[in-house]
């Protein structure tokens, strides 16, 4: 591994433009549940496993209109969690080597989880494919605007049974049940106007980056849901930028690429270790 460690240092160290492709294997690190598979899904939400409700199935906005305490219990316990848990150390290494090496860089990631963001990486610089839970929107899609819940924003969740109790959130607009700005699965209610902005960010970036010396750094994104690992694939093959794929089970990478096979985490803090003997 350590060959590939170095190889991997000395092609960012050489870019001018970095893009990261996160998926869900970047949280996993910082303590937030892995859903590959129901094992760990329902390791997470007994309950769930008691309903026989696995990720795929739950993850489907029907349940805000069938019902929408249980919906709200799901995923205002992921809210609740994901703004309680600290990033952990990689996302700061990755800023870190972007202020260092004055990389120009943008983040194109499935995680909902507004890490990067929480770690003070520019707003203006990511794009969130499958939206953000901190976001929320109308279920019934009235045309109100996507709004933030207030910081102090807290459901009491019943722990037994998973379900929010009342009041949930409403609409402003119209008092429809609200639901989080989420692509879900079966989702044609799903207000992407947030995120297609940030997606013209990207495309913009992309552009302009094409000709420099760009290194595409993919971690944590699996075969499951593989919208990071594919556009990170694709950026690869168009622009002929040099490719890193972190990632401890689904390693395999198109020729020429580099293979970490190793957590998130644990790889970036790697890199940064023998980035410094090497200094």
């Amino acid at each position: 591994m350590r060959e590939e460690i170095q190889h991997a240092i000395e092609v960012i160290q050489a870019a001018d433009a970095l893009l990261i492709g996160a998926g869900a294997g970047m949280g996993v690190d910082s303590g937030l549940p892995d859903f590959r598979g129901p094992k760990g899904f329902w390791q997470a939400y007994p309950p769930l496993k008691k309903l026989g409700i696995a990720f795929e199935k739950m993850a489907n906005p029907r349940w805000f209109r069938e019902n929408p305490a249980l919906a709200w219990g799901f995923y205002g316990h992921r809210l609740q969690l994901y703004r309680k848990t600290t990033p952990h150390n990689g996302y700061k290494i990755i800023l870190k080597w972007i202020e260092e090496l004055s990389l120009d860089h943008f983040i194109f990631t499935s995680n909902v989880d507004t890490h990067f963001q929480k770690v003070g990486f520019d707003e203006n610089k990511i794009y969130e494919c499958h939206g953000s839970i901190m976001q929320f929107q109308c279920s019934h899609n009235c045309g109100q605007e996507v709004w933030m819940p207030s910081p102090d924003f807290q459901l009491l969740i019943e722990e037994h049974s998973l379900e929010a109790k009342e009041p949930l959130p409403l609409c402003p607009t119209c008092k429809a049940i609200a639901r989080p700005n989420i692509l879900m699965f079966s989702d044609w209610d799903w207000d992407s106007k947030h995120s297609s902005i940030q997606q013209r960010k990207y495309r913009d970036w992309l552009d302009h980056n094409g000709n420099k010396n760009l290194v595409v750094l993919e971690i944590g994104a699996g075969e499951n849901i593989p919208t990071v690992r594919l556009e990170c694939e694709s950026v690869y093959s168009l622009q002929k930028a040099p490719f890193i794929r972190i990632n401890p089970i689904e390693y395999k990478i198109p020729k020429g690429g580099i293979s970490i096979q190793l957590g998130g985490m644990q790889a970036l803090e790697e890199m940064e270790k023998q980035r410094g003997f090497n200094a």
